[in-house]
């Protein structure tokens, strides 16, 4: 059986955001506009995570299904949505092979955070883009979010402050190599009850930036792409943007 790589991290994953169940009105907003837009209403989130994305399209009005290569992950996903009072489909399953396990197919699948730059080179990568293709309806789409953008693997910062509150402190420290990047996470507890600290790494051996998803996405089959740079849907620029945000359509 593969490592679970979020075994120590899945408890604490959701600090990055506060409160599960809690939304950036942006964001909430940019998916109603996109799933209104593209007539979506079955989605599939095949790296849920701890099930943060798949409560809001939940929230948004859609049928909902989560899986995940993670048990931890998917694990505290159970346990964020149970206290939500919700129900949603969630299975272990690698997205590389998602045809194989659903049959029904999806109006649109999500991969988001980052969560592609787990394959560790590019033949990987074609097949999970495939086979999110292979579970899309005709003119469905995928959506792939990034924090690794053009502009930061082009500055290379070595710290990136991730949060900030009076108890609790996320720093990304990163050590880059070749096309690849080292990601360490330190989260420093500094409350009156607690003071303590923890650190979490996570390899990404192939960097991703905007012509290589476009060039792999195209590979996959898809006609149409859009990239974007934030959830305004402004533009993506390659000198100016921290967030990669592409829109693949069948």
């Amino acid at each position: 059986m593969a490592i679970d790589l979020y075994k120590d991290f899945a408890e604490r994953y959701d600090l990055f955001y506060g409160r599960f169940g809690t939304y950036d009105p942006l964001i909430k907003e940019f998916y109603q506009k996109l799933f209104t837009d593209n007539q979506i209403h079955r989605v599939l989130d095949c790296a849920c995570g701890t099930g943060r994305d798949l409560y809001l399209f939940h929230l948004l009005g859609c049928e909902t299904v989560g899986s995940d290569i993670s048990d931890s992950m998917l694990a505290q996903a159970r346990t964020n949505l149970s206290q939500c009072g919700v129900e949603i489909p969630l299975y272990r399953v690698d997205y590389r092979i998602l045809p194989e396990n659903f049959e029904k197919r999806f109006d649109a699948v999500v991969c988001l955070s980052s969560s592609i730059l787990h394959m560790p080179n590019e033949k990987e990568v074609l097949l999970a883009l495939r086979s999110m293709y292979e579970v899309l309806r005709e003119n469905g789409i995928l959506v792939l979010t990034s924090g690794t953008s053009d502009y930061q693997w082009n500055k290379k910062p070595r710290f990136i402050p991730a949060v900030s509150t009076s108890d609790f402190s996320r720093l990304f420290v990163i050590d880059y190599f070749g096309r690849g990047a080292r990601y360490n996470i330190i989260d420093l507890f500094h409350s009156k009850e607690k003071t303590d600290f923890k650190v979490w790494s996570v390899d990404y051996t192939h960097v991703l930036l905007r012509d290589d998803h476009e060039r792999l996405l195209n590979a996959s089959g898809f006609k149409k792409i859009e990239f974007y740079r934030n959830y305004h849907f402004d533009p993506y620029d390659k000198e100016k943007s921290g967030l990669l945000i592409a829109v693949a359509y069948k």
